[in-house]
């Protein structure tokens, strides 16, 4: 008897538990069909914001990245055409240089014997071009053999070429012939900067010796800047001239700027199977400096399409959800999460691609992710 007492207590402890689990969930359906409720004073508390999609144009890209750049002709590499030892240089990395500035004074004897065969010639050829001039005369009346008119020509033209590549020579060097004619012999030869710009490279110091090959300094003039993006082979038939460029520079600033794509590359690089693709700036009052890399999207066509804020979709556990707003009462909102297809994002707005949304559909804009986390 007490047996059957114990399993008839055991059997109604067990239809008990059955129907509170059945209540909590009839409960949980309950709720999750009412959809997510927001009194008013949540609603006002966190600020949060309804609105509904719109049509927005969103840009057809391609991802690239590159860095700023300059044209040849606003880089120097400055080099000495003969070798020497730095005797002044009071140059640093930064300097602001004008095109004609002194930059380098070198000094080598090599120097000195040049102007003084340069000098030698250059008092020759009086006297060489005299001898040539009578021996032409001589030769013209008969009176002198070819031979002795032939040979005054020769050391003539021999002497005046000398003269000639010699004077090149000392005007490379930046040392005047015409002083040199005077009697002004010097040990030292002056380079001065090509261009504007400022010293991005310097790579001697006073009593350094530098060689024909060794690069000096370098002056890069950033009055002009622009971008060298590299393009992947796949992309390269969507990108065209004219094509609009918004690119950052990741490690300085978020701030977004405007470029446009000027020329496209004719050859594919084997080894990245990439071309080069050269964009202007929109504007260049910047703070860019060459070298400094850069993230960019091409803006290869455009598609008009509904979108939201970026804040009103949110992902979760790999799907894409919005919500949409389906009763609002005086005591607050009632929402319903929405699954959708989320397509391109562009200037702080999403593309909604969903079938069963409209335009006079009104969804959370502001605070979705605090309602139904991520």
């Amino acid at each position: 008897m007490k047996h059957i007492i114990k399993i008839a207590a055991v059997f109604l402890l067990l239809i008990g538990c059955g129907d509170k689990n059945s209540e909590a969930s009839a409960t949980q359906e309950q709720g999750e069909e009412s959809g997510i409720v927001v009194t008013q004073d949540q609603f006002d508390t966190n600020d949060l914001i309804i609105g509904k999609m719109e049509k927005r144009t969103f840009p057809k890209m391609v991802e690239t990245s590159g860095m700023i750049d300059v044209p040849p002709e606003n880089r120097a590499s400055v080099t000495a055409f003969m070798g020497g030892f730095v005797k002044q240089t009071s140059l640093l990395v930064g300097d602001q240089v004008k095109k004609g500035q002194l930059l380098v004074i070198l000094e080598n004897q090599e120097f000195v014997k040049m102007q003084q065969d340069y000098l030698e010639v250059f008092n020759q050829l009086d006297y060489l071009k005299a001898e040539f001039e009578r021996n032409q005369t001589l030769f013209d009346e008969k009176i002198a053999s070819q031979k002795n008119f032939l040979q005054a020509k020769s050391n003539y033209e021999t002497a005046k070429a000398r003269y000639q590549g010699l004077k090149e020579q000392l005007q490379m060097l930046n040392i005047s012939p015409s002083k040199v004619e005077q009697g002004n012999i010097t040990s030292q030869a002056a380079i001065y900067a090509p261009i504007n710009g400022s010293i991005t490279k310097m790579n001697v110091a006073k009593g350094s010796y530098v060689s024909p090959a060794t690069e000096i300094l370098e002056i890069i003039d950033n009055d002009h800047v622009h971008l060298e993006l590299t393009v992947f082979e796949k992309d390269i038939l969507k990108v065209k001239k004219g094509q609009k460029i918004q690119f950052r520079i990741p490690e300085a600033s978020e701030e977004a700027f405007n470029a446009e794509v000027h020329l496209v590359g004719t050859s594919i690089d084997e080894a990245k199977r990439s071309i080069k693709v050269h964009g202007h700036l929109e504007h260049e009052e910047g703070n860019f400096l060459p070298g400094m890399f850069v993230d960019a999207i091409i803006m290869t066509d455009t598609t008009k399409t509904l979108s939201l804020p970026e804040e009103a979709v949110i992902e979760s556990e790999g799907n894409y959800y919005v919500l949409k707003l389906i009763e609002q009462k005086e005591g607050g909102y009632t929402f319903e999460r929405v699954a959708i297809k989320q397509g391109g994002t562009f200037d702080g707005y999403t593309e909604i691609i969903s079938t069963g949304l409209n335009e006079t559909d009104q969804f959370l804009t502001k605070g979705v992710f605090d309602l139904i986390g991520g």
